[in-house]
């Protein structure tokens, strides 16, 4: 199976909300993020991705690493993508850009109504509500 290494962020706004992106032309919400390109450091993808995405400007070395996570992936049929998860707290309004057709703001409650990623459903929001219950 094709591993697609990524780097994610775990978006947590003042209000204690994550955010969720849905790029054009798919169905399943997932935490911003995208590709690490050869040779580069995962916070640093993280906060290009963050850049092209939402018009974030975040300073890579204080993102919180959360660990790494592997799911099938939400959008290419066969592969499975291998997660480098960081946490960032922002207090900045997201410009939807590039490939970003919606985005949502959720919090540790009921999110059925939305159709999520494997790895956003299976890895992340459990430990986003832990880290709200804690």
């Amino acid at each position: 199976m094709k591993v697609i290494r990524i780097a994610a962020a775990l978006l947590i706004g003042a209000d204690g909300r994550t955010l969720l992106v849905r790029k054009r032309g798919t169905q399943a919400f997932m935490q911003p993020g995208g590709k690490i390109e050869a040779g580069e450091p995962p916070a640093l993808a993280m906060a290009r991705e963050l850049a092209e995405e939402l018009g974030f400007l975040v300073e890579p070395g204080k993102a919180q690493f959360l660990g790494e996570f592997t799911a099938e992936a939400a959008n290419e049929p066969g592969c499975e993508v291998n997660c480098q998860l960081f946490r960032l707290d922002i207090d900045q309004a997201p410009e939807p850009a590039a490939e970003i057709e919606e985005i949502v703001w959720v919090d540790a409650g009921d999110v059925s109504h939305l159709e999520l990623a494997p790895l956003t459903r299976d890895s992340v929001l459990p430990l986003y509500r832990a880290l709200q219950t804690s």
